[in-house]
């Protein structure tokens, strides 16, 4: 780890706003000298600041992999850019090279970083002073919180840690930052000491002490770990390791899942929900379920996220299409665009594998011709699933003010597709989630909230369908489940109706084709695809496009040729850690 913590770092920021920097800003961030051990531990206020700032460590997904998305290391898309972090490293099985290190060497950097910061935070809170202002239960109970904070934040990040490198020691003191940071600790414990007997008993520990919901959506505390957020994650790290990479070893079971989902739904019942406004579409209502922030109540769907500043033309200008000024960035794929259906419900194709993906023959996919869904044209983007248009943006649609006309043209030679211009799409798409088209008025003048999503309320619907389909004898209730998320968006079909989704392998392989369409470019895809034990099949599959033509017609292509190994399961540790420690790196990678 690098030797860069000589002080207490402190961050200036707000306890009850919360407002944090962009993506990965925090990596970069130099420890103030003038914020000694002992000033911090002479004042709660003090004190307190020190704890905040451990929300910094909290990332923001957009562009983070060196101006790449992490979905961009997965079959949902390919960055335009020749230097894009996952480009020139995990999409070609380099996951030592310059352009992997923030997802590799900063994660564990900076998530070892937090971790300690946590585990300071609970061994010396007993000797800070407390707040004169306040009584002594008042302080009593503040105290309370914070420690349960850092518990909840600490479990975190170990469980980040855990999703990239697999189970790694578990450090609860504070090392000397001056020293290689986990030498004395290079026993790696089994995945149930790591994850069930670690992190999922600090969450569950931490849970009562956190704010609850009343106290948390308080305006001036928006943004602080409470306690739906950490059942919230408990629903997802329980669905993982009911999973079958994991189940073997961490003993939950799909009725634990199960369990702890329906414990989210049933307590916050009314308080979290889907965000739906009368007066808006489907699309756009699945659009502003993540732009729409939770400040005055606009947003019931959003659980656990990072709380940014507004940003402007520069925070969405590497992933705008090339027609709008762009650097083009993270460009959809046409296996992405294949897993929506038909506005009706119907599948497009008749026959999907278990990574969620239809079956493809020499990269075509067989056509449900009941579905109405049409190959070759414009017709292939008529009468989808809402979500596509609100996640994609493809040939005519209607987008952006700075280009001569005010549509995307894919065409070759064309405004988003000119001659010349290395960064325009590799894949016949730009990406239209995520992107708040108000900053492109006035002359890309505008500005506008993009926080970072982390769990919301549509994780906790999914997770309990899944876990039900698994379990078995629930179709109904699983239909159900499925049809809120699916309905809100705008299908009108109801999945009960599907009559090929009657055995409980269809209804698996569709629920993954759902989350992988509902969370497109969310950060789910990679962990899903290995969960369920077929990221080799759904990694290392080709990328495939689209070439558009004057004459209207569309034909597919292949993209990318990507490399995704067995042993990519696991990222590799990092090589000084491996050197400097003598850590056992993941199998494959020694």
């Amino acid at each position: 780890m690098k030797k860069t913590i000589k002080h207490i770092a402190l961050a200036v920021m707000g306890a009850a706003a919360l407002g944090l920097s962009s993506c990965s800003d925090f990596l970069d961030k130099q420890p103030s000298a003038d914020l000694t051990e002992a000033k911090t531990l002479a004042d709660w206020n003090m004190f307190w600041y020190f704890h905040t700032d451990t929300y910094n460590f909290l990332r923001h997904g957009a562009a983070c992999m060196n101006s790449s998305w992490q979905d961009a290391a997965t079959d949902l898309s390919e960055t335009s850019f020749s230097t894009g972090g996952a480009r020139i490293s995990f999409n070609i099985g380099n996951y030592y090279s310059d352009g992997g290190a923030r997802e590799l060497e900063d994660t564990w950097e900076s998530r070892y970083r937090a971790i300690r910061k946590c585990n300071w935070v609970i061994q010396k809170m007993d000797s800070v002073p407390y707040d004169i202002t306040k009584t002594d239960a008042e302080n009593e109970t503040l105290r309370a919180q914070t420690r349960a904070e850092a518990r909840t934040f600490r479990a975190f990040y170990y469980w980040e840690m855990f999703l990239r490198f697999g189970p790694l020691p578990i450090i609860e003191d504070v090392l000397d930052p001056e020293e290689d940071i986990i030498t004395p600790y290079v026993n790696r414990p089994t995945i149930k000491e790591y994850v069930v007997d670690f992190i999922i008993k600090e969450l569950e520990e931490a849970m009562p002490d956190l704010l609850d919901y009343e106290s948390a959506w308080d305006s001036n505390r928006i943004g602080r770990l409470s306690q739906p957020m950490a059942l919230a994650l408990l629903s997802r790290i329980k669905l993982y390791m009911a999973s079958p990479r994991f189940a073997s070893e961490s003993g939950i079971t799909w009725q634990d899942a199960a369990n702890t989902a329906k414990e989210f739904i049933d307590t916050y019942d009314g308080l979290f929900y889907l965000f739906a406004e009368d007066n808006q579409s489907g699309a756009d209502n699945y659009s502003n379920a993540v732009l729409r922030v939770p400040h005055g109540n606009q947003n019931h769907e959003t659980i656990f996220f990072r709380n940014d500043l507004a940003i402007g033309w520069s925070g969405i200008s590497v992933d705008t299409p090339v027609g709008e000024g762009g650097s083009g960035g993270n460009c959809p794929s046409q296996n992405l665009v294949d897993m929506y259906d038909m506005v009706s419900g119907e599948s497009p194709f008749t026959e999907y594998d278990a990574t969620g993906a239809p079956v493809y023959t020499n990269g075509v996919p067989t056509i449900n011709a009941a579905s109405g869904y049409v190959e070759g044209s414009s017709a292939m983007w008529a009468n989808r699933d809402p979500r596509l248009a609100a996640t994609i943006l493809y040939q005519g649609v209607e987008w952006g003010t700075m280009r001569s006309n005010s549509y995307i043209d894919v065409i070759a030679g064309h405004a988003d597709n000119p001659s010349g211009n290395a960064n325009s799409t590799p894949t016949g798409y730009y990406m239209r989630k995520y992107i708040p088209e108000t900053i492109l008025s006035s002359n890309h003048g505008g500005t506008a909230y993009r926080l970072w999503t982390i769990i919301r309320y549509a994780e906790i619907l999914l997770n309990y369908a899944e876990a039900l389909n698994e379990i078995g004898g629930h179709q109904a209730e699983v239909c159900a489940l499925l049809d809120q998320v699916r309905h809100r968006a705008g299908i009108t079909g109801n999945v009960a109706d599907r009559t090929d989704l009657t055995s409980q392998t269809a209804m698996r392989n569709f629920i993954h084709k759902e989350r992988t369409v509902e969370f497109a470019f969310e950060e789910h895809r990679a962990w899903d695809v290995r969960r369920w034990g077929v990221a080799v099949e759904a990694l290392s599959r080709p990328i495939y496009g689209v070439e558009v033509y004057e004459d209207g017609t569309v034909s597919r292509k292949v993209a990318q040729q990507r490399v995704f190994e067995e042993k990519m399961y696991l990222y590799p540790v990092p090589e000084e850690e491996v050197w400097k420690t003598g850590i056992a790196n993941n199998p494959g990678w020694e």
